[in-house]
Parts: C-alpha cells; structure tokens; sequence
C-alpha cells in the first residue's frame, strides 16, 4: 500500500541589519559624479595615478634590484597608486554616500596624511640613490622617477590639505 506524499513545509526567517538597509540603494544603476574630475581634489587625484604610475614604470623598467632603496620607492609607489585608483573609483561612483557608517572625511585626510608622509620619503630615498656611477643605462629613469615622485609628493600634500579643510569643517558641525 502507497503512503500518501506528504506535503513538507519550510519556515524561512530572514533579517536583516541595518548596514544591509543602508548599503541598498533605492535604483538598480550606478550613480557617476561628473563633476568630480572637474573639482581640484579630483584633478590632484588624476595627477597623482599618472605620476605615481611615471615613478614606478621607470624605475621598474631598470635593474631597481641592485640598489634596495629602490625597493622602498617602488613599494610606495605601487601601493599608493592601487589605493589612489581605489579611491578615485569609490568618489567617481559615489560608493561613499551608499556607505554611510564610514568616516569618509576622516579616511581621506588620513590616507592622503600618509601617503603625503610616506611619498615624501620615497622621492628623497629616490633622489639620495640616484648616482651616475651606478649604471649609466639606469641614470635618466631613475633621475626621472625621482622627479615625478617629488610632484607626486606635491599633489599629495595638496590633497592633503584640502582633506584636512573637510574634516575640519566637517568636525566643526
């Protein structure tokens, strides 16, 4: 004799939290800032990801092993430079408003803080290595990394300061 099929039921519980509630957005598209590459933060960030990318493209088209100091410059530059494209993808995307919960002010002024610090001590490692008795073939890139990551240094340190006037404002409320 054949049972019966029983009919199972399944309870499905679901919550869901309020980092889920925030992070969804209201339309399926992506927002795209304009605008952004037209501010002076934006233009200083595109300037950062050439030059960072002139600094360690040259020094990695050399025999950069044979000097370590080399080592650090190119550590710094490749990380910075990830980042930086990180970052200029999250403000062009506008990621930054559908993530409240973050301290967007306070990431920047503190990512631009240390890459300013950090870069600075790159381009001077990068400039006290540059010597023409170590290769002649590796002298003009290096001298010409070492150039760009003093503007790369610069235009840190103009991010900086603009991210210091948000957070700075942004404090004051």
């Amino acid at each position: 004799m054949e049972e019966p099929q029983r009919t199972r039921s399944h309870t499905v519980t679901t919550t869901t939290s309020s980092f889920a509630e925030n992070f969804s957005t209201t339309s399926s598209s992506f927002a795209y800032d304009r605008e952004f590459l037209r501010t002076v933060p934006g233009l200083l960030i595109v300037a950062e990801i050439v030059l960072g990318l002139l600094v360690w493209t040259l020094i990695a088209g050399t025999e950069y092993f044979r000097v370590p100091a080399f080592g650090w410059v190119m550590f710094v530059a490749v990380f910075y430079w990830v980042l930086t494209v990180f970052f200029l993808i999250i403000y062009i995307t506008m990621t930054y408003t559908r993530i409240p919960q973050v301290p967007w002010t306070t990431v920047g002024l503190c990512f631009n803080g240390s890459a300013f610090v950090l870069y600075l001590s790159a381009a001077i490692v990068d400039a006290s290595s540059v010597s023409p008795e170590r290769g002649n073939h590796n002298f003009n890139s290096w001298a010409a990394s070492s150039f760009f990551a003093f503007l790369v240094t610069i235009c840190y340190a103009g991010n900086t300061y603009f991210s210091f006037t948000a957070w700075r404002s942004r404090t004051m409320q």
